[in-house]
């Protein structure tokens, strides 16, 4: 059942509307996913998924702050100890989401040669995806501002995977949201949490895009009208002196 908040958040994502109701701006812990020890998976022409994260993460946050929504940035020196350290770093961020880009298994892969260099990659998957926990404490939020993304993302022209429906059951299919509730930077955040893949970047042409910095700033300005419209409908004020 689709209730009013999910009809008014995702109205507000269509429309562009992000006004606030708050006393406060609010404030998005923006998580650079995966660290220089531990970089992800790697593209169809050798980069690492850490760089891909990065810098939509960066174009995140300079959206999220041209919309007048404090933001931190989370993991930004690529050196963070642990998955749990990532909340528990922003204890009071009003919401968490957290950077990824995504990949195929390597089942579905296929050799090929770049520069002289030999890679893999899978031009069958491409789009993005998003993910909650249902043991995050305020999942509601969670799910809300997932739909409101996807809507958002949607609107704009950006396609869903539904790769990721084969392994895990969805929120929403429309919009490419799912459960994955054991994932430590959603279930141990202390607010609504969720997890952005921008795509597969084993697939080659969508590789190239998700490099694209116009393409990066496109998508983090509907990620931000998504999520400031989600967030708008937050009716508890915002207590700035609690940060």
């Amino acid at each position: 059942m689709v209730t009013e908040s999910v009809r008014t958040a995702l109205a507000c994502a269509i429309a562009l509307c992000a006004a606030s109701v708050t006393a406060a701006p609010p404030l998005v812990a923006v998580d650079i996913g995966h660290t220089l020890d531990a970089p992800g998976a790697t593209s169809a022409r050798g980069r690492s998924e850490l760089e891909f994260n990065r810098d939509l993460a960066r174009a995140l946050v300079n959206a999220l702050e041209a919309r007048g929504i404090d933001t931190v940035l989370v993991n930004a020196d690529g050196r963070i100890e642990s998955l749990a350290a990532r909340p528990a770093s922003v204890p009071h961020a009003d919401f968490f989401i957290s950077i990824h880009h995504d990949s195929t298994g390597a089942h579905e892969l296929t050799d090929w040669e770049w520069m002289g260099t030999p890679q893999t990659f899978n031009d069958r998957w491409s789009g993005h995806s998003l993910f909650v926990s249902r043991r995050n404490p305020d999942l509601a939020l969670s799910t809300l501002c997932g739909r409101s993304i996807g809507a958002r993302m949607q609107r704009a022209g950006f396609v869903p995977t539904h790769k990721n429906g084969r392994k895990r059951g969805y929120v929403d299919f429309e919009h490419a949201l799912h459960h994955f509730d054991n994932l430590i930077v959603l279930y141990r955040a202390e607010q609504a949490a969720l997890l952005f893949e921008a795509g597969v970047i084993k697939h080659r042409d969508e590789e190239l895009l998700l490099r694209d910095a116009r393409y990066q700033a496109r998508m983090a300005d509907e990620i931000a009208t998504g999520l400031a419209a989600c967030l708008s409908t937050r009716r508890e004020p915002i207590n700035p002196d609690a940060r």
